[in-house]
């Protein structure tokens, strides 16, 4: 493990000691574990299992993250955003409820549109760098593979991925089993 430096040049009038300064700068960049990563569920008004890990902006309303739920890396949710039990959301995910219209009268995306509602379903597992615009639900027990684009609503159990996503399996309920649609083709690419 890396030995700390010292930091003694902070700027004038920052507000924090050095020392405070190196705390807060290992406990956002060090800290990605269990315990910590509840106490930052708390700090923010979650409770029940949630965790949270470093650098996630969550401004979403209470009790809108279900239980066991987990908040990755630096992963983005805004607005009206509910998500289920036992969710995974991994790094860098975006959940940004809100959205902008184009206005005439300036020539520019001036305008806020009318939030539309975003649902994760219970047992969902948005992988690293998913994007989940506004109005859309996703279903329960969804796998969502990494960098993918969800604009429609999904069905339950589903396997998504692309930019739109679409759907390329499923999981089977009884088993947990991935059920690839034309598995041979996805291979062959």
């Amino acid at each position: 493990m890396r030995t700390p430096l010292p930091v003694d040049d902070l700027p004038a009038g920052c507000g924090i000691s050095a020392a405070e300064f190196a705390a807060l700068t290992c406990y956002c960049n060090a800290s990605d574990n269990g315990p910590d990563d509840e106490r930052r569920a708390r700090l923010l008004g979650f409770g029940n299992g949630v965790k949270v890990a470093p650098g996630a902006i969550i401004r979403i309303g209470d009790n809108e993250i279900g239980e066991n739920s987990f908040i990755g890396l630096y992963a983005y949710l805004n607005g009206d955003v509910r998500i289920g039990r036992n969710v995974l959301i991994g790094p860098h995910c975006s959940l940004p409820a809100g959205n902008h219209r184009f206005d005439p009268e300036t020539q520019a995306f001036t305008r806020r549109d009318l939030a539309r509602p975003i649902t994760v379903g219970d047992g969902t597992w948005l992988g690293s760098g998913c994007t989940v615009t506004n109005g859309v639900a996703v279903g329960r027990c969804n796998l969502v593979c990494a960098n993918a684009v969800i604009t429609r609503d999904t069905p339950d159990y589903a396997i998504m991925a692309g930019t739109p996503a679409r759907q390329i399996g499923r999981i089977d309920p009884e088993t947990g089993d991935y059920i690839w649609f034309d598995r041979k083709t996805e291979e062959s690419r």
